[in-house]
């Protein structure tokens, strides 16, 4: 077992270029299924979660090869419609392989998901949209999906960002024109979309509330590079602001992060955005502030992924802040391991009231989920002394190397083997 070793008290100082985005490598690692020819994904980060996408789409027949940061999928041997229990526990994400399935074979057998145990994340909006689009769905001791899919109308009851994808992936396959409304908005659908549309499809909307999907086009081979992780870059501005100094991220849009720089500049940090790059400073010699609310919400919102770490950042502060989670029932999981190094948070539900203590000090601390350890590396960088965090089976599912990304800013950070 791993465990990272984190030294506070040292301000980041550096520029860095963030690693493309978990949430937009999956979906697009699945949609590869639709593709008549090999395609090439650069900006892949190396995560446990990618090893699992591309772990099923070799069970599912695709020749699979990786180089550094870069993938090729040749999915022209796939022929499996079928995901075993085993693949589909190892991340929730593998639900993503649903709307694929049904466009490429016509039929997908699942079972449920796995992933960050985060509250109830039903798929009954993923197979109500598969349902909408003319196949079969059977719940029998897993998930059982027929027919070919056909144009349609998919109205969501909620903007679900991983319903919007299968939604769109089945939709690519389909007999037809497809309209999904009330569709969720997130940047890493516009990514899809782009990545789609470059093999040849025809799909509008995305980043909108309307989408439409023109179903039927023979999707080509290609090559594409991932757009960049705006909650990795979240987190590693968390970490400037809780250890102060001046970090410069380049490779992700500021646009995607506009509500968390916006709590950061209330909190009294120094806030530069520009099409190349996004800066942030925070002299270590004045206090974080409180801020009055933070409220997550679906994108363009604050993201719920970002919680945890912008908690961290704002437990040494001066006044309170009160945290509204409205996505997930348990986020919070990460508050007792804070409380465990000094913070002073109390919670009732889905609010967190945060009350600023001066400095948080050092304490052995477990990462309860993936958002939850990037929040403790956080705290970690600001707290005095040497924090000693473990459950890094989490933290590897998003984030490529953290300890590697934070020593580049001038972080004292050491992973050993426990």
């Amino acid at each position: 077992m791993s465990v990272m070793y984190i030294s506070g008290g040292r301000p980041l100082e550096g520029e860095l270029t963030v690693h493309g985005a978990k949430n937009s490598v999956l979906p697009i690692l699945s949609a590869c299924l639709l593709a008549r020819g090999p395609v090439t994904l650069n900006n892949c980060p190396r995560l446990t979660d990618v090893d699992a996408a591309l772990g099923i789409l070799r069970h599912l027949g695709c020749r699979v090869e990786r180089e550094g940061h870069a993938i090729t999928v040749d999915p022209s041997g796939a022929a499996g419609s079928t995901i075993t229990e085993e693949q589909m526990r190892s991340m929730r994400s593998s639900i993503i392989f649903l709307g694929p399935l049904l466009a490429r074979t016509g039929e997908a057998h699942l079972t449920y998901p796995g992933g960050c145990e985060l509250g109830p994340r039903p798929i009954d909006l993923h197979l109500s949209a598969i349902r909408a689009l003319g196949c079969q769905v059977r719940e029998d001791r897993g998930i059982h999906c027929t027919g070919r899919p056909r144009g349609g109308e998919v109205q969501l009851s909620l903007p679900s960002v991983g319903a919007t994808e299968n939604a769109i992936l089945c939709a690519v396959g389909a007999d037809g024109p497809t309209t999904i409304t009330n569709a969720a908005r997130e940047p890493e659908i516009g990514d899809l979309q782009s990545f789609l549309n470059s093999l040849g499809a025809n799909i509008r909307g995305a980043g909108s509330s309307t989408i439409t999907v023109e179903g039927g086009r023979e999707l080509s081979g290609g090559e594409y590079a991932v757009m960049g992780d705006r909650i990795v870059a979240a987190t590693l501005l968390s970490a400037a602001a809780a250890a102060g100094g001046r970090v410069r991220l380049s490779g992700v849009d500021w646009r995607h992060l506009s509500t968390v720089l916006s709590v950061f500049h209330q909190a009294g940090c120094r806030v530069e955005s520009r099409l190349e790059y996004v800066e942030l400073e925070r002299d270590r010699n004045v206090s974080l502030k409180g801020v009055p609310t933070v409220r997550t919400a679906p994108y363009p919102g604050f993201p719920t992924d970002a919680q945890a770490p912008v908690m961290a950042a704002l437990a040494a502060s001066d006044g309170c802040t009160l945290f509204v989670e409205t996505m997930f029932d348990s986020r919070y999981r990460h508050v007792p391991e804070l409380i465990r190094m000094g913070a002073d948070i109390t919670t009732e539900g889905r609010v967190a009231l945060v009350r600023g203590v001066e400095r948080l000090h050092a304490a052995r601390v477990e990462a309860s989920d993936l958002r939850g350890g990037g929040a403790m590396a956080v705290a970690a960088l600001g707290a005095e002394g040497t924090t000693v965090l473990s459950g890094l089976r989490h933290v590897d599912r998003g984030y490529d190397g953290l300890e590697e990304m934070l020593c580049a800013l001038g972080a004292q950070v050491e992973r050993r083997e426990a």
